[in-house]
């Protein structure tokens, strides 16, 4: 099967077509002949070798993560899928390939009414936002400010949030601002004279911060807490020695929780945004478009 590896870790320059053999579902396991693969930041990140000492693999190895497809072959065991099925979750062998292995436990039900692209921005972005909400431990009534609103991440953590009953102040790029509100929160330009654009905004502050931007807000993050208590981040690496959680911990890969939302994402309750799409072949254009970090929603290579 056609497969994008990198063989060595560094820029998109080490991500090539390669023909690799197509796996075979072990026990638990299906393979998936994937029509979308979701391209997340973490993909460049692991491709860099930033993240080895946190989600080591051994190269060669397939990038991505999520995947949206249809079931190809049954492993030992699997008994409440059946080939054909149209479905939507996270791979375990790698996404920017013609195939995937997958746990049949961690898949759910693709709706009809939502198309292979929208199906394939879910998984990680909703995993994500929910484990660093929970995290954060918001809760109706409270005002939770995040950073890097209009990304994939954010799209989706802003409208749970808002779901929650919270109240979101979101920072996001000038382009972005109507976007952001349109998702429910307050939009904010980031940059200059953050803290006191934001204590303007909240002058009762804010009870929480959920840093999915990674660009350098985490200081004026601590500033509005008065501290480091109940501020997470998923893409700033200077987490640890500013005494800040990084959210690193495994993916709960809830098949429940996201058969629930595709479901809102195909009535339209649940909004999903396409940055861009892109070939598979063009894997590496599409991460160089992912690692600007400038994106609105999320960026999806098409397979079949």
């Amino acid at each position: 099967m056609k497969a994008i590896v990198f063989d060595t870790f560094g820029g998109t320059e080490v991500l090539h077509e390669a023909e690799i053999a197509t796996p075979r579902p072990g026990p638990g396991q299906v393979r998936v002949r994937i029509h979308a693969a979701g391209v997340n930041p973490v993909d460049g990140k692991i491709r860099s070798g930033a993240m080895q000492a946190v989600f080591p693999i051994t190269l060669p190895a397939v990038p991505g993560g999520e995947i949206a497809g249809v079931v190809d072959a049954l492993g030992e065991g699997v008994d409440h899928l059946k080939v054909g099925d149209e479905v939507l979750g996270w791979s375990d062998t790698g996404s920017y390939a013609q195939y995937a292995l997958a746990s049949a436990a961690v898949l759910a039900p693709k709706p009809a009414d939502l198309d292979w692209k929208h199906a394939a921005a879910l998984p990680v972005a909703s995993d994500g936002a929910e484990r660093v909400l929970d995290l954060l431990d918001i809760r109706a009534g409270e005002t939770l400010l995040i950073h890097g609103a209009s990304g994939a991440l954010g799209t989706i953590a802003v409208q749970l949030a808002v779901a929650r009953g919270a109240r979101v102040i979101g920072t996001a790029a000038a382009a972005n601002q109507d976007y952001v509100t349109s998702l429910g929160a307050t939009a904010l330009v980031y940059g200059d004279n953050l803290v006191e654009r934001i204590r303007a905004l909240a002058p009762e502050g804010v009870d929480a911060v959920f840093d999915a931007a990674g660009k350098g807000a985490l200081e004026d993050s601590i500033t509005l807490r008065g501290g480091t208590d109940r501020i997470v981040t998923t893409a700033d690496f200077r987490a640890r020695e500013l005494g800040i959680v990084f959210a690193e911990g495994p993916q709960r890969r809830s098949a429940a929780r996201l058969t629930e939302l595709a479901q809102q994402a195909a009535d339209g309750t649940l909004v999903t945004t396409l940055s861009a799409t892109y070939p598979l072949a063009q894997a590496a254009q599409a991460q160089q478009t992912s690692d600007t970090g400038h994106n609105r929603g999320k960026i999806v290579l098409t397979v079949h």
